[in-house]
């Protein structure tokens, strides 16, 4: 297993792209998932592909590392109009970074409920090949992510969320450009069973939110606190898949806080990343 740590760059959000990176790196960590927050304000500044040439050339300035991006969450894939034409840019800005492993939400178009789940899934369907056949030439992985209900109103709809789910999708689509992203945090959320959801996934899980959370509402919380995810369990199948990706926190519930402060939380999550990596 190879699982680097990692903080998604959104920890910083008070900051720009260059200056979350800096703070990171001030911090001791060399890799990042690009936040979504922070990709929309790259690509405010112009041209896709020359914004993701000059950040890529600041990373390489830096020795700093980031394979790891999150699309925009507030395009849905199927609800959004114009959903593609506003991701394709966002594609070719990631790819121009370097970023490999895209995350993206399946989209539950809750706003009809008269759809079946068969519809709701085609519609998903519909739209990744479309996704698909763009980046056939580029070197990025669309990682889909593991959601849950959002409303009682969405009875059912975690099922397009689960593991069996996502499965169906990325196995449908091509392997190389089609993977899982696991988020505990939403998985606690749901069936709770970490050890089936990393060994169901096995290959096709290429990225990882960790979060944790004390089963009712998405807190984002860094491990070992309050939170229910057995994490020692979360690494010891991660090794038996052999991952290999970013060990990425996704931890917006431990933002707030002055910028020192969260330098002592960045160093209390490093010392709990070399604790699970020497006890799993």
């Amino acid at each position: 297993m190879d699982a680097k740590l990692s903080m998604w760059s959104s920890y910083y959000i008070e900051l720009g792209p260059e200056e979350a990176v800096l703070e990171m790196k001030k911090n001791g960590y060399s890799y990042s998932e690009l936040s979504d927050e922070h990709g929309k304000m790259l690509l405010d500044r112009g041209d896709p592909k020359e914004v993701g040439a000059a950040f890529k050339a600041f990373l390489e300035k830096e020795n700093f590392h980031m394979p790891q991006g999150h699309l925009w969450l507030k395009c849905k894939l199927c609800s959004t109009e114009n959903a593609l034409e506003i991701l394709y840019p966002w594609l070719d800005l990631y790819e121009a970074i370097g970023i490999k492993n895209c995350v993206l939400h399946c989209d539950a178009i809750a706003g009809e409920p008269e759809l079946s789940m068969e519809e709701r899934y085609a519609r998903n369907m519909a739209q990744l090949k479309k996704i698909e056949a763009y980046i056939q030439d580029m070197n990025l992985c669309i990682c889909l992510e593991n959601l849950r209900a959002l409303a009682e109103n969405e009875q059912g709809l975690t099922q397009l969320y689960g593991i069996d789910a996502l499965l169906n999708l990325v196995n449908a689509l091509d392997e190389e450009h089609f993977g899982i992203c696991l988020d505990t945090g939403h998985l606690n959320l749901t069936d709770k069973d970490q050890r089936s959801f990393i060994l169901k996934a096995g290959k096709r899980l290429r990225a990882l939110h960790i979060a944790d959370n004390e089963g009712e509402t998405d807190q984002h919380m860094m491990p070992f606190g309050k939170g229910q995810v057995d994490f020692v369990e979360v690494v010891k199948a991660l090794r038996e898949i052999d991952y290999h990706g970013l060990f990425n926190l996704e931890i917006p519930g431990e933002r707030k806080a002055p910028l020192e402060v969260k330098g002592y939380k960045m160093e209390y999550i490093r010392k709990c990343y070399e604790y699970l990596m020497e006890k799993a």
